[in-house]
């Protein structure tokens, strides 16, 4: 009898949980732990076991708001460091001759960090069930969102800036310092001046896009999911 109560409270999905860590709390410290972490929760609530959402305290809500920040930060940076490299440089003056699907190739790369974390942002929508699943998941994407819709108005409002203030005269004064190089500089600045507003553009557009995609598939599913409750429903209730 006693070996039959043992194997319940194994199998049995509301059985309590008992951390073994001596009070230490693991705090997750990126998007991926982020993400494993919230699969946890998925595991124990898909199981049928109701959690309270105050399970989820106001700090660990926090932390994971806090790692989206981070996420969008980095994935700004990366996008900031990179956008005028490929944009400004190496496409005008060094990659000349490039076909369409090399051009494709290459012209991604810049967006490659925000492209893989909204991918892993919006996968974790499968995982909008419960209480503790919907809290995590709503404080993560509401913090990369709120970096990424902040980076893409600085990056649009610089590079507007810069445009305004390119003009002859002004970028004249700048390169003269160059000596040598400085009218190439100048000749140089010139050819791509008209791509900087539109390219801009499209940095800032894409960066908006990848903060409320994941938002698009948390609710359409979430959707799915009680029209598929609801349906169940009607049927049992048939």
């Amino acid at each position: 009898m006693v070996k039959d109560w043992e194997n319940k409270g194994q199998s049995d999905t509301n059985a309590q949980i008992i951390t073994t860590d001596n009070g230490r709390i693991y705090r997750p410290s990126n998007l991926l732990n982020a993400i494993s972490e919230i699969q946890q929760f998925y595991v124990i609530e898909s199981k049928g076991q109701n959690i309270p959402a105050e399970f989820l305290t106001l700090d660990r809500t926090l932390d994971f708001f806090k790692i989206g920040i981070k996420s969008g930060f980095h994935e700004g940076f990366a996008l900031i460091l990179l956008f005028p490299v490929f944009h400004f440089y190496l496409f005008p003056f060094v990659f000349h001759k490039l076909d369409a699907f090399s051009h494709l190739m290459f012209s991604s790369i810049p967006y490659l960090v925000l492209l893989i974390n909204t991918a892993m942002c919006t996968y974790i929508s499968r995982y909008y069930v419960g209480n503790i699943t919907r809290k995590a998941i709503n404080s993560l994407l509401l913090g990369r969102a709120m970096s990424l819709l902040l980076k893409s108005f600085l990056i649009y409002v610089i590079y507007l800036v810069l445009y305004r203030l390119s003009t002859p005269q002004n970028i004249w004064k700048l390169v003269v310092h160059f000596g040598s190089m400085a009218e190439k500089i100048y000749y140089g600045f010139f050819e791509i001046k008209p791509h900087l507003l539109p390219v801009a553009s499209k940095s800032s557009m894409l960066m908006v896009i990848a903060a409320i995609c994941p938002y698009g598939s948390v609710y359409l599913l979430d959707l799915w999911h009680r029209y598929r409750i609801k349906r169940n429903a009607k049927i049992i209730s048939a």
